[in-house]
């Protein structure tokens, strides 16, 4: 192996597929102001869009499923009489949103039933809002002697968020510093969270009772809306520029992303437990001037980081308290707006695991799917837990008095079979869905599976009555088998052995092998044959160990085993029982040499004498020949270095090389 480690992931090899230009929200007109905000929010219905409008500000809601060119006139959401710079939808209500201006209000909004941006009337009717929360309108300054330095009023409102727990509760941001957190059912603000300078970014926890809120005096704050005051603040990015920070879930972590004083882009993680500094430090990703958008997924627990001013958005997994980069897609479209769709409203037939929104061009709006690329055309239950659904675990009332939850979820196996949404429990975790599939695994069954040993007993009693009857020797055609099948096994070794570097062992070392297998296939003689044991057979042992004394190498003894098979083959062969028991008496010097199918032999002096004589003959012959090719090569291989060092200059470099080729060959022809 090389040495490499990939860690194991679901999310791997996730990839963004991008959408064509026929089947994106063209011919838009998107805001072009200043403010550091998203420009677009997104759900499972609808898009909002902040939109470039004259004669004060406006925003246009695009039905998700009408993509192509969009007709020229839009049904706009007026009523603001500045830019609109931030919009939400309700996480409960996908009909219901709230705008925030420059104009210091916040409005709400409720899309009408059947909302649809064409229409045959000439000019198409707008959407007037339904509330209006008037609050961040005057902002004071006052210096250390308690005189009023600045008296300023309608400061705009730069960010809307809902709670994701608690319904009809929503918390702004402006620019008199503060965080106000209202009931929108009495439409009025309720507390209020005051910072020491412009809020850049808030985010809300999973239960909704805690809040992250980063500043531009450069300080991160997680703060006990309840109590109005920061239950934690440090110091975060240290950097100009703005910050952003996203609560991670149900986990007690924030992300945040940043820059430095070298103007580098950063991601930091936070434990609220203990956040005095990141955990492991800030992380660098690039020095793109950017600002990046983060988006966390509870589902995949994975971090989008989407960079205004270019077209990438990376993808980090969070496990063991760190961002694991998995991979980034790239365009060369740059954007300056993104949202991510809820996880109820993805498409989990074609293992989507979120959708991006992102703008081209303040001119249109492109999706991108990322995707986890499955074979299966089932509904994968392991990339899709279960996510939250569209019911709020706490009224407003509830929520000011205290209470907290986490809202029910839905199982999306429910919604790939297109049946209305299951919900489950909403104190279901991530980490429960294994649980199953540990019960699954050690079924009653498997332990019944070595329960029965009745199956293999039959043939255990088989191979002991076959042992204690083991009277005739084996035929010579499956000596010769036998034979054989040792041949190969040891080819096998050799073949093994030259792919392992590590083992120095040659297959030419384990020849002495076959007794084992000889001592296998030979009868077991009784205790009556052995004692009529003849002293010929001891004779004929002593005389066979002395070529064996002699042949050094085990490649000449495997080849003599292999002349005896030839030759008793050749022969027909009457197996006799009451000489059996000399081979287990022989010496074993003698013992390692022998072949089953001399067992069966009428043995006497004069055949083995025989047999050691033609031994000896074939080993002489090997050797002569051996020597005598040796001597060949060695006489060639001179003749070819003298040709090349004495060869004359007259003649040409085209009849040198024939000669050496023609030397060449024949040297090679005498090695094969």
């Amino acid at each position: 192996m090389s040495g490499r480690f990939v860690r194991a992931s679901k999310y791997r090899h996730i990839f963004g597929r991008p959408t064509r230009k026929e089947q994106c929200y063209d011919n838009l007109r998107i805001s072009n102001n200043a403010w550091d905000t998203n420009l677009i929010k997104a759900n499972p219905q609808y898009i909002s869009v902040n939109w470039q409008a004259s004669g004060g500000g406006a925003f246009a809601v695009i039905p998700i499923n009408e993509k192509g060119r969009l007709p020229e006139q839009l049904p706009l959401f007026r009523g603001h009489t500045a830019p609109v710079l931030d919009t939400d939808w309700s996480p409960f209500n996908d009909s219901f949103i709230a705008s925030g201006s420059d104009d210091a209000k916040v409005f709400l909004w409720k899309v009408p039933e059947g909302f649809t941006l064409y229409s045959d009337a000439e000019e198409p009717l707008d959407v007037s809002p339904v509330a209006k929360l008037v609050g961040h309108s005057r902002y004071i300054y006052w210096n250390r002697w308690k005189d009023i330095v600045a008296d300023k009023t309608n400061r705009k409102v730069g960010h809307v968020l809902f709670n994701p727990a608690a319904e009809n509760v929503l918390a702004t941001s402006s620019g008199d510093y503060t965080v106000k957190l209202w009931d929108v059912e009495a439409e009025s603000p309720r507390l209020t969270l005051n910072h020491g300078d412009i809020v850049q970014s808030l985010s809300w926890s999973a239960n909704g009772s805690l809040l992250v809120t980063t500043c531009r005096d450069k300080k991160l704050r997680i703060w006990d809306v309840r109590q109005e005051r920061p239950a934690h603040e440090v110091p975060g990015h240290s950097g100009a520029k703005n910050s952003r920070a996203v609560w991670m879930g149900e986990h007690d972590k924030v992300a945040t992303t940043g820059f430095s004083k070298m103007s580098d882009r950063q991601l930091g993680l936070w434990d609220i437990k203990s956040p005095k500094e990141p955990v492991g430090g800030f992380q660098m990703l690039d020095s793109i001037s950017g600002v990046c958008m983060p988006f966390w997924d509870e589902g995949t627990q994975c971090l989008y980081l989407a960079g205004k001013g270019d077209g990438n958005i990376r993808y980090f997994e969070y496990e063991h308290d760190k961002f694991e980069f998995l991979s980034e897609y790239k365009s060369g479209e740059p954007q300056r707006g993104v949202a991510f769709l809820p996880k109820r409203g993805v498409n989990v037939r074609e293992n989507e695991v979120m959708r991006a929104f992102k703008t081209v061009n303040d001119s249109y709006i492109e999706p991108i799917s990322f995707v986890v690329p499955r074979r299966a055309e089932v509904f994968q239950s392991d990339i899709y837990p279960p996510t939250t659904g569209s019911k709020p675990a706490l009224s407003a009332a509830e929520w000011f008095a205290g209470k907290e939850g986490i809202p029910p979820k839905i199982d999306l196996e429910s919604v790939y079979a297109g049946e209305e949404p299951t919900e489950v429990p909403g104190s279901h975790k991530v980490a429960a869905a294994p649980i199953q599939p540990t019960s699954e695994r050690v079924p009653p069954p498997m332990k019944k599976d070595p329960e029965p040993p009745k199956e293999p007993e039959p043939p255990k009693e088989t191979a002991s009555s076959s042992t204690t009857s083991r009277g005739l020797p084996p035929l010579m055609k499956a000596q010769q088998g036998s034979i054989a099948a040792l041949a190969s096994k040891f080819t096998d070794n050799d073949n093994e052995g030259s792919e392992e570097e590590d083992d120095d062992s040659s297959s030419f070392e384990e020849v002495p092998e076959p007794m084992d297998r000889s001592q296998r296939t030979v009868p077991i003689a009784t205790n009556a044959t052995e004692k009529a044991a003849p002293s010929t057979l001891s004779k004929a042992a002593e005389g066979l160990s002395q070529p064996t004394s002699k042949t050094n190498t085990s490649q000449n003894a495997g080849q003599a085993a292999h002349s005896i098979s030839s030759q008793v083959s050749n022969k027909e062969v009457v197996p006799d029982h009451s000489k059996q028991s000399q081979f287990s008496k022989a010496s074993p010097e003698s013992e390692s040499y022998f072949t089953p199918g001399l067992s069966s032999l009428h043995l006497s002096g004069e055949p083995i004498q025989g047999y050691l004589h033609d031994i000896k003959s074939l080993l002489e012959q090997q050797t002569q020949s051996m020597a005598a090719q040796t001597e060949k090569i060695g006489q060639l291989t001179a003749e070819v270095d003298t040709l090349k060092t004495r060869i004359g200059e007259s003649r040409s470099s085209r009849e040198k090389d024939e000669r050496i080729r023609q030397l060449e060959l024949e040297l090679e022809r005498s090695r094969s």
